[in-house]
């Protein structure tokens, strides 16, 4: 085979051998989706095996497209199958589409449906799971505040991680806490079944729980999996380890790819004794070390294995690169937080100027990443990139899904899919404001407790026996015609609905029903209206086809075998089975799921008229409503292209839950900002390393553990890997943190002190360093780069060292206008300052305009105030940019006024002490 011979002699044994269990061992950047894809190759052309027999599982979306698309660059054209390369949880979404009801227990009360989960289950996300939690505490009179739901749901996914039910948190339980957390945890269990969902620790365990209690589910897959791959095998917790056992059958084979190095994901169950211990698991395992590192220098890969060397807990590898030397290791210690994020988008922005130059001549186009151990640490470094006019990507930020009007819609869909899904009921009942308020909805939740009915039939009920005001009839009749009426679009039977309707439409109840709430802001459109929509919709469903190859759509992944004594996919489709596909379709989508009669994209459109949604945000003529109609719009696109994947509406709810944060990631980005975490598997040319003080990294919750400690080094190891050609590190000496007015010393990291001497080189000169003593004497900046207050950036920047601080702006009157409009700085002799100093922005950081940017950027609100602040009328008429002296603050200048006279309100910006508002009459102040 040629394409073998592209592998060198490690990863070429990997590839060939392919029978019994095989762990991989594969070091950073040592092309371990290479060695997975050209498996996958291996064994289908020259071993012969059938694709669809192959099954690869990995933890990211962006992960399973790669390597799905570089499996079919290898052998495309083949086979018209394709093996099944998923996520662990987007493969146990669809075993339980297809088998979950097998788990239903039959109900002792003669008439009544089995109890259990249904193939319509829906999945709920982190805010739906809190939703439910802070209800049943609600219910149960619990202090949300001493008890947290977060808290709650931490520990109840903690438990879920390690296969525990609840009454085994129980019995284990050491506390009262605790022993309420498990009390919580069975009503939690209760009220999803009730809603039909599942969270996503129970897309696990029911798949698991699945395999184990049916015999011929689990010896069906066995059969159908012959051949089994897990990707980043380190990051497996308990319920994923007993899904690869269970799936691995008798043959055990095996292939578990991973780096014990690169565990970092405890927190959120990974246990690395899965990999430790893999050899205990299958005696006859066969271990392969991949240690060629083709990403980073020599330098970057000394320093990190220098780092990780320190840990107890790994099997060890030597990593080893062709890249020898390379640059050094950068290290700047900067003076307090604001600095260290300076100084890093003026690196970037200096790195971006000369490496695009390179780029122009055919060189990789420049990309630098900064990563930090928490989120919180991305707002400096977003103040300091919009400082310095460079255009960032945040990996990890507002997701698309999680902005409002998008949860709003996608709830709708939810309701429409399965309306015993109470939380999403909720959410959407009086969205967009309809009359349905809080007085009905606490009727209609005890209606629900009393009778054990799910919100929607608590709403059947209600409506049926007349137990709320007219007004409140009205509208919820109306919200229930909505839901019923887009249920019946679903299932194609719109149309006959529609008619039938019409024909009570006369009748005095109809009549009371239809009339719409005074406060409702959607209104039914006309018949014609919607006969022609649903029309259009059905033309649109005949372009549906079978699964899309690049998703799990094709043949491969359509678990629906005729020799299985289970029910099948297709068996319980009442919605799907109304609408008859066309004979010459149905043979090109055989063995898939039934396709809607509308697609989702008509779905939305629909919801999107009759509630109003537009119509509402159009009325508040507001940029922020705008960019939320923007949004909505986006989402239909969404749903447009899963329509052209043909996508059912549970696949693309699916889609819209199991979606990642690092999927967000764009590769084309030149500057990416994001969490160590988010950062694995990731690799830049620059990476700057941020933070590396005691307390932050490692972090505060770890430093009592000594296992913990090791997890901390082995997330340092994984940040200094993403380097290519050039990493830098860095500290604070001071870091204001929560709850302190003054920022307070650090003590650097004790993996600094890990890194080989040699290999660093510090990036501030030695006066700079020197600067410390500075601190307290009338110096701007605390730590090392300390300068005389007074003093502006360019008459700094003539000695040592240029000195990074958001305090740099000169606030005085120096910024002038330029001949042809723009902002220029000018020094007070006139002289033009130097070209290596850092660029000067338009605006102080702290601006109204750039903190309203700031807000906006992240999904946001923030209204800028419109009316312009008086000129002040008192005596002492401090004015913003007068440079002011404090007693006990020192030297500032003044950002804003408010009010007149010496009641005035003054807010002053002090180098070392940030915004302080002060009364002016009692402020003791004095002109500097």
């Amino acid at each position: 085979m040629s394409f073998l011979d592209q592998l060198n002699p490690q990863q070429r044994e990997a590839v060939e051998t392919t029978e019994g269990p095989v762990l991989i061992l594969a070091g950073a950047g040592s092309g371990k989706t290479r060695v997975i894809t050209y498996r996958i190759a291996y064994l289908i052309e020259p071993k012969g095996v059938m694709p669809e027999s192959i099954l690869a599982m990995t933890f990211t979306n962006k992960a399973a497209a790669e390597m799905g698309e570089r499996v079919e660059k290898l052998v495309g054209g083949l086979s018209i199958a394709k093996p099944v390369i998923s996520t662990f949880h987007s493969f146990c979404v669809r075993v339980l589409r297809r088998d979950i009801e097998v788990l239903q227990i039959p109900s002792a009360i003669p008439g009544k449906p089995p109890i259990g989960h249904t193939k319509k289950f829906v999945i709920y996300d982190e805010s739906d799971q809190q939703a439910v939690v802070k209800g049943i505490m609600k219910r149960l009179g619990l202090d949300d505040k001493q008890l947290t739901p977060r808290i709650v749901l931490g520990r109840i996914s903690w438990a879920k991680n390690h296969m525990l039910n609840p009454q085994e948190l129980y019995l284990q339980s050491a506390d009262p806490k605790t022993e309420k957390i498990a009390h919580l945890f069975e009503e939690y269990r209760k009220e999803l079944l009730k809603a039909n969902a599942l969270d996503f620790d129970d897309l696990l365990l029911e798949a698991t729980r699945l395999l184990k209690s049916s015999a011929p589910v689990r010896e069906y897959y066995n059969r159908r999996f012959q051949y089994l791959l897990i990707d980043e095998y380190q990051d497996t917790n308990r319920p994923q380890y007993e899904l690869m056992r269970m799936l691995a059958g008798e043959r055990h084979n095996v292939c578990a790819v991973g780096d014990e190095d690169q565990s970092i994901y405890s927190w959120r169950g990974a246990d690395i004794r899965n990999i430790l211990e893999f050899e205990q698991d299958f005696p006859e395992a066969k271990i392969i070390r991949l240690e060629e590192n083709y990403r980073s220098t020599q330098n970057i890969l000394q320093a990190a294995s220098a780092v990780v060397a320190n840990n107890i807990r790994r099997k060890g590898k030597n990593l080893w690169t062709a890249r020898q030397g390379g640059t050094k290791i950068g290290y700047y210690e900067a003076p307090d937080g604001e600095n260290e994020a300076l100084f890093a988008a003026d690196h970037i922005a200096k790195y971006l100027r000369e490496a695009t130059a390179l780029a122009e001549n055919g060189r990789e186009t420049p990309r630098a990443a900064v990563l930090y151990r928490t989120n919180s640490q991305s707002r400096l470094f977003e103040e300091a990139m919009r400082r310095y006019g460079l255009k960032y990507k945040v990996v990890g930020g507002f997701s698309f899904y999680e902005r409002s009007e998008i949860k709003d819609l996608i709830s709708y869909l939810k309701v429409i899919q399965n309306p015993d899904d109470s939380i999403s009921l909720l959410r959407v009942i009086n969205t967009p404001t309809r009359g349905i308020g809080k007085g009905t909805i606490d009727t209609l939740e005890h209606l629900a407790l009393e009778t054990g009915l799910s919100l929607w039939g608590a709403i059947g009920g209600a409506l049926r026996r007349q137990l709320l005001p007219q007004r409140a009839l009205a509208s919820l009749k109306s919200f229930h015609e909505l839901i019923e009426d887009a249920r019946a679009m679903q299932a194609g039977t719109f149309t006959e609905q529609l008619a039938e309707t019409a024909a009570l439409a006369g009748s005095p109840q109809a009549m009371e029903g239809r009339t719409p709430s005074s406060v409702q802001r959607g209104e039914a459109p006309q018949p014609s209206n919607e006969a022609d929509e649903s029309t259009d919709a059905d033309a649109v469903s005949q372009d549906a086809t079978a699964f899309d190859p690049t998703e799990f759509t094709n043949f491969s992944f359509d678990f629906g075998a005729p020799e299985l004594e289970v029910d099948s996919a297709t068996d319980d489709q009442p919605d799907a089975a109304a609408a008859q596909p066309d004979p010459a379709e149905s043979s090109e989508s055989a063995n898939s799921f039934p396709t809607p009669t509308v697609s989702t994209a008509d779905l939305l459109k629909f919801l999107i008229d009759r509630t109003g949604y537009i119509k509402l945000l159009e009325a508040e003529d507001t940029p922020e409503a705008y960019s939320r109609i923007e949004n909505l719009r986006e989402l239909v696109n969404a749903a447009a292209d899963s329509r052209d994947r043909a996508e059912t509406l549970d696949q693309f709810l699916d889609h819209a839950a199991l979606i990642a944060d690092t999927d967000d990631y764009d590769q084309r980005s030149q500057i990416t900002l994001m969490s160590l975490h988010a950062a694995k598997g990731l690799e830049f040319p620059l990476v700057f390393l941020s933070g590396l003080e005691e307390g932050l990294f490692p972090h505060s919750r770890t430093m009592l553990s000594p296992d913990d400690i090791e997890e901390e080094r082995r997330l340092a190891y994984v940040g200094m890997t993403r380097a290519m050609d050039q990493l830098i590190l860095t500290r604070a000496v001071y870091r204001r943190r929560y709850g302190s007015d003054l920022p307070e010393a650090s003590v650097p990291s004790r993996f600094l002190d890990e890194v080989p001497a040699p290999l660093i080189e510090e990036l501030a000169t030695r006066r700079a360093r020197q600067g410390t003593a500075g601190v307290g004497m009338g110096y701007v900046g605390t730590g090392t780069l300390a300068r005389p207050a007074g003093r502006s950036p360019a008459a700094f920047a003539d000695e040592a060292s240029t000195h990074y601080s958001y305090e740099d702006e000169d606030q005085s009157s120096s910024w002038q206008q330029g001949p042809s409009g723009d902002r220029s700085p000018r020094q007070s002799g006139g002289a033009k300052p130097r070209s290596s100093s850092p660029t000067a922005p338009a605006r102080p950081y702290n601006s109204i305009e750039n903190i309203a940017e700031f807000f906006a950027s992240r999904g946001k609100k923030f209204t800028v105030p419109k009316t312009p602040v008086e000129e002040p009328t008192g005596k002492r008429g401090f004015r913003p940019g007068q440079k002011v002296r404090h007693p006990k603050y020192g030297e500032g200048t003044v950002y804003q006024r408010e009010g007149e006279g010496e009641e005035a309100k003054i807010t002053v910006q002090f180098p070392r002490f940030g915004l302080k508002k002060l009364v002016e009459k009692y402020a003791q102040l004095e002109r500097a």
